[in-house]
């Protein structure tokens, strides 16, 4: 195993973390920079057998150590990452081509995770239930008692492999759960430092495991396995929804996909939305679940965004991620660069026009707009995961609406509008997990509920609804002796 780019960290570890601390393996697979092509580091293959041992490992640790000793871990955590935020950031760049202002943002969101995390291992509770409400409780004290589900097994995407691995990590080893982490293949090199920081911070060898493979094997492994109760998967619908199919009797939360839509109505600062809209559409080359990527004008103001969107987006810096001005970068991989030439090439045939973009420079897809889409456009019904936003115009609001709620996903969605009462009212008909009024959907603030309906997922995350899914009820009742 090795380091193979003299940006990364020097102390950056790519072996697995097994129960005894960082270990190599025989087998290593690539990490490459999606920019370049250049393999950037070396990194150990987990096999079954090291599934096997990291759970027993995670095992050992239950029950876990009290509140505020899992809270000092996750404090002293946050403040090692802030210390080495621009470590982070380079390795952010360099294994998933996010521009390095973007990066330097997940590092300090990590930093948001880790502490609200702390806050919720340090006020986690139960309640006392009021059992003399009833006359079958009189004379009777209970409480209800919130305990570790167990062996959370984690399993995290590439677009954010820092900090969606905090929202794994963080509020597990905050509910008293070990963890055992299969971060993805592309980008595991994230995964492994932040291991190193928790282990520098005073977590136990073997509360957080670091397994590293593909789906089939490693993945496969840790979901079937009978002693991980619980599996955070966040993901393709297509396989968060089959392993909800294939282990129906453990927990299993699904944070999915979007074809995240937004409404700008007649009376919205136009402008504003344009701008907003641009950034959020194409950040990390719009490999983000609540990336925008339909949005519906109205038909009054329809062409005045349209320009105004369209001189924002050709405005953005496309090339280098490694370079402090690039807004957009590579997509992950050629296969994913393929997949959406592909949609934008489909929706071009069935008369949607491309009004930005649509070309490869230097091996990266400029940021691509297109208008007069159509909802039986793959490009609209699928998730596009890829620097593309269509633009079509309404009359209606009800028919943005439905347009809107036409997808089969519900993870976020937005609205533009100088009427905070209409935005509300159009908000609880928009089916869909989070509503953001005057604001880009691709927005989340880490403390938050996030979360979606439909194919989108089943669960809530943050560190505090998090915690509630990493932790069981337990009813304890008392009965007390006669005065």
């Amino acid at each position: 195993m090795a380091v193979l780019d003299v940006a990364l960290d020097p102390g950056q570890p790519t072996g697995l973390l097994t129960g005894r601390g960082f270990e190599d393996r025989a087998d290593d697979l690539a990490v490459v920079n999606p920019f370049n092509s250049r393999v950037i580091a070396r990194v150990s293959l987990a096999s079954q057998g090291d599934v096997e041992d990291a759970v027993a490992a995670a095992s050992a640790h239950l029950p876990p150590p009290p509140a505020a000793a899992r809270a000092a871990v996750l404090d002293e955590a946050a403040r090692l990452v802030a210390n080495r935020a621009e470590a982070f950031a380079r390795t952010i760049c360099l294994e998933a081509g996010k521009p390095i202002a973007q990066a330097r943002g997940e590092a300090a969101r990590c930093v948001d995770t880790l502490t609200f995390s702390a806050l919720e291992a340090r006020s986690l509770a139960g309640e006392v239930v009021p059992m003399e409400a009833s006359a079958a409780g009189a004379g009777k004290l209970a409480v209800v008692l919130r305990e570790p589900v167990g062996v959370v097994g984690g399993i995290a995407p590439f677009n954010f492999p820092l900090n969606l691995v905090a929202h794994k990590v963080g509020p597990a080893i905050a509910a008293g759960c070990p963890v055992v982490l299969k971060p993805a293949s592309s980008t595991p090199l994230s995964a492994l430092l932040l291991g190193q920081v928790l282990l520098e911070a005073g977590l136990p060898p073997g509360v957080l495991t670091i397994v590293v493979g593909g789906g089939g094997t490693v993945g496969g492994a840790l979901v079937d396995h009978p002693d991980v109760p619980m599996i955070s998967f966040t993901g393709s619908p297509e396989v968060g929804w089959g392993i909800r199919a294939r282990q129906p009797r453990k927990e299993v939360a699904l944070e999915l996909g979007n074809s995240t839509p937004v409404i700008v109505a007649h009376d919205a600062d136009v402008d504003l939305a344009a701008g907003k809209l641009a950034g959020s559409g194409y950040t990390h080359a719009g490999q983000s679940c609540i990336s925008v990527q339909r949005v519906y004008v109205q038909q009054a103001v329809h062409d005045r965004f349209v320009e105004a969107f369209v001189t924002e987006v050709e405005a953005l810096v496309v090339g280098d991620p490694a370079d402090d001005a690039t807004q957009v970068g590579p997509l992950i991989d050629d296969a994913a660069r393929s997949r959406v030439m592909g949609l934008v090439d489909e929706a071009g045939e069935e008369g949607a026009r491309v009004a930005a973009g649509g070309q490869v420079e230097d091996g990266v897809l400029r940021p691509t707009v297109l208008t007069g889409v159509a909802p039986d456009m793959r490009v609209c019904r699928e998730e596009a995961f890829g620097p593309v936003v269509g633009v079509a115009a309404y009359d209606d609001v009800g028919e943005a609406i439905d347009l809107a709620n036409s997808s089969p996903y519900g993870l976020q969605a937005g609205i533009f509008t100088a009427r905070a009462d209409r935005a509300i009212a159009w908000a609880r008909r928009l089916h869909f997990g989070g509503v953001l009024i005057n604001e880009t959907p691709t927005f989340r603030a880490d403390q938050q509920p996030y979360g979606g309906v439909k194919d989108s997922g089943n669960t809530r995350e943050g560190p505090r609804y998090a915690v509630q899914n990493m932790t069981e009820a337990k009813f304890v009742g008392l009965s007390l002796p006669p005065d």
